[in-house]
This record gives C-alpha cells, structure tokens and sequence, in this order.
C-alpha cells in the first residue's frame, strides 16, 4: 500500500502502454485509502473512496490496469460484468453475490499469506505424518537400546524424505473427507442457504470423516499440506483479518456496465429490467451491509472501479443516482498506429516476446523485423477503423495470422533462426485486407 502515485503509474508504465490520465487517477484513488488509514479513527469514517468509472472502447487497457494493480498490492479483488446480474425477483445472480465473491477473494488471499508465514510448521507437520508411516513409533515401554536406534534411523529417514530418495515410494495415508476447510464457493446463495447445506453435508457424512488413500510419497507431501493448514491454522483469526481485509482494502471491478445503461433512443426495455439492476447496485455502491460467509461485510470503504465502452449509450443514460456514485471519469483514448506499434515492442512480456519465448520452446528463433512489426501495427489500426474496433486484441488476430505456417512445421526448423518480414506480413494479409467483407470475418 505503501507506494506513491508516481510510483504505481511507472509500475502500469512497464505493461500497459498509454492511458496516463486512467492510471492517473487510479493511483490517487489507492494512495487516498494508504492516506486515510493513517488518520484519526473518527475521520477515517467519513473518508469515503471516490470510485471511478473507465471509458473507453474495448481492448484499450480498461481491465488490463485493474488486473495489474491487483499483482502488484496484493489486494482483495474481484472482477464482475454487470450484464450478468438481474433485478431481485428474478432467476440469475443477485448484485449482493459480487460482495460475497470479494469476501472469498479476501479469504484466499490471507489464508495463503498465512500459509506462507506457517509454511516450515507445515511442512515439518507433513513430514511427521510420513515419517510415521514410513517408520511406525515404537511401543511403549521400549528399551533405552532400541529408542535410541530409532532416533538414529528416524533422522536418517528425515533426511531421504528431504532429498526426495522416497518420492516414489506408495504409502497409505488419511485424508479428511471434506476435503479440509470449512469455506466454498457458493457466492450465488445466501450464507443462510449454504449453512444449510453445510448441515445437511454433515448429517450424511457423519462417521465419515476420513477417507483411506493410496499414494506415492511425493503425492502424499502435497495432499496432507491442507490437511496441516487446517491443524496448524487458526482459521477464526484468519476470517476475521479477510472480513476486515475486504471492507478496508477490497476493489471490485464492474465490467461492462454500459450494458445495463438504458439508452434514452430505446424505446421498449428488456427483463430483467436493466434499470432495475442499476437501482440494485445503488445501495452497494453507496454503502451498505451484506451478509456473507465471514459475517457482515461493510461496502462503505469498498473501492468500485466501473467500465464500459459505452458505444450505443452514453454515462449520462445511467440513472442519475448511480451517476453520482462515480464522481471521477476517466476517458481511455483509442489507438494509434504509434501506439499499437508501442504495444508490441515495449511492455515488459509483450506479445512479440510470448511468441518469441513459445517457438524457443522447440529451439526455432522467430526474429521479427521491425518492419514487419510496423505493418502489423499499420494493418491493425486500418482494420479497426475499417470493421468494429477492438483495440489491441486485433493484434492478437493478425499476428497468429501472420506466423501461422511457422507455428504449424515449428518441428521442421529446429535449430534455425527464423525472420518475420515486412513481405510475409503483406503476403498473408494484403487480400484479406482489401475485401472488408473479408476483413470483417477473419480479422
């Protein structure tokens, strides 16, 4: 949390080219939270995150910004679409289910944390359950003689396990028949339900709580991990840091959102009525309570970052209270010729790198010629110009495209270093290009 705005846009600067002015703003938003927890309890209440609403066509960086920041704070987050949810009455996903998700994401964020800080604990746990497998305790009352051998003999085993010399030994091991871990998914149910379900699991499995396995050793080291979080976890401590996690520091990113904005041009409206899930995700939005697995979440401090391409309507078309939820707007600009041809060549695992590192896969060197890389730019702009613009996923399109044939007899050129060029590039798409009706189907 603790990095400066300046420093956030210089870390979205290594993946995502352009769109200062969004990432901009998104650094503010998220030092502005880093600021209010060190305020007085009193305030700190009363601070409330100014969320942001992204718009822009698709492909242009909208999701790949949130995605990014998430990596690098380590924050609970999630990304929803807001077309998937309806009006309360009807079948479908209920808006309050985007908060029960946060607090899953919340969840499984700490207990890795703290499986991390327990991970030698863990491990050593793991290691005695084997250990005893392998070299059963002896029985009590046994000679000083023989404990003291089968210390030695304990240790020496301690030390094949850690090497790995048992990886491929089958040993029989217990393994709890709820598979460890109290918390599932069930987001799209009300907590009521899912304790519901919970005790009607626990009546039926009753007498049942372990099950006998045959695995190898190696096997066996992964699938007790769980088993000793649980033991070695305090998982009250652990729902209660990722409640407070949640409310204090979660993000939630509503996808497009323009499609459930009702276009004043429209004159019938579809059900569920799109307004209707506006109105929903007011009180959320707001600031309001929801009851989840790990109690009652508070949305008050919860950071909504919405975006939309908003090509048949525009912001102004969503009810004007939800308007007012989303007092910071940030328009991403569409790309250039320069810019996508920035896109290629300038982030840090650019798409011309994961090519380049997939064929090395099968010792084949793909070079591709800066001029080569020009024209791809040159044919992606002309053919988002030309059919619906998609941004820079168009460059996907025509690059697959482009190295098709060599992906296709990789095989055949081991060991050869092969050069994309300007002229192959305009062999395989001059006549797509040309023909819109072409262009339209296969770009």
């Amino acid at each position: 949390m603790n990095l400066t705005p300046r420093e956030i846009v210089a870390y979205l600067d290594e993946y995502i080219i352009g769109q200062f002015e969004a990432k901009k703003a998104i650094a503010i938003a998220l030092r502005n939270r880093y600021r209010r927890l060190k305020l007085e309890p009193s305030m700190q209440e009363d601070v409330v995150p100014k969320n942001i609403l992204m718009i822009g066509s698709t492909g242009v960086g909208k999701t790949e910004i949130a995605r990014r920041l998430v990596r690098m704070l380590n924050l609970p987050f999630v990304k929803v679409e807001a077309s998937k949810y309806t009006e309360v009455g009807f079948v479908g996903r209920d808006v309050e289910s985007m908060i029960r998700d946060l607090a899953l994401a919340a969840l499984n964020l700490v207990k890795n944390e703290h499986k991390e800080k327990n991970r030698e604990a863990i491990e050593k746990h793991v290691e005695k359950i084997i250990l005893e497998k392998l070299l059963p305790p002896l029985p009590k009352g046994s000679s000083e003689e023989k404990q003291n051998a089968y210390k030695q003999g304990y240790e020496k085993m301690k030390g094949r396990l850690k090497s790995g010399d048992f990886d491929n030994l089958n040993i029989e091991v217990e393994l709890s028949s709820h598979g460890g871990g109290d918390f599932d998914g069930g987001s799209d149910m009300p907590p009521e339900m899912i304790k519901v379900q919970e005790s009607f699991i626990k009546i039926l499995s009753a007498g049942q709580n372990s099950i006998k396995k045959e695995m190898t050793v190696k096997e066996a080291k992964e699938a007790l991990k769980s088993e000793a979080a649980e033991k070695i976890l305090n998982n009250e401590a652990i729902k209660r840091e990722a409640a407070k996690r949640a409310q204090e520091e979660g993000i939630i990113f509503i996808d497009e959102i323009d499609k459930i904005a009702v276009s004043s041009a429209s004159q019938g409206r579809q059900d569920p009525s799109k307004e209707g899930v506006q109105r929903d995700l007011l009180p959320i939005v707001e600031g309001s309570t929801v009851s989840t697995k790990l109690g009652s979440i508070n949305t008050d401090h919860i950071l909504f970052i919405a975006a939309g391409a908003f090509h048949l309507s525009k912001p102004s078309d969503l009810i004007p209270e939800l308007q007012g939820r989303f007092p910071l707007r940030v328009e991403l600009s569409s790309l250039d010729e320069d810019t996508l041809y920035k896109i290629l060549t300038q982030p840090k695992n650019s798409l011309l790198r994961q090519y380049k590192a997939l064929l090395l896969t099968e010792k084949v060197d793909l070079v591709f010629d800066d001029d080569a890389i020009k024209e791809i730019a040159k044919i992606a702009h002309i053919a988002n110009e030309k059919t619906e613009d998609i941004g820079a996923r168009r460059l996907h399109t025509i690059i697959e495209k482009v190295i098709e044939d060599i992906s296709f007899d990789a095989d055949l050129h081991k060991d050869e270093t092969l050069h994309v060029s300007a002229k192959l590039v305009h062999e395989k798409l001059d006549t797509i290009v040309e023909d819109e009706d072409t262009a339209r189907y296969i770009l």
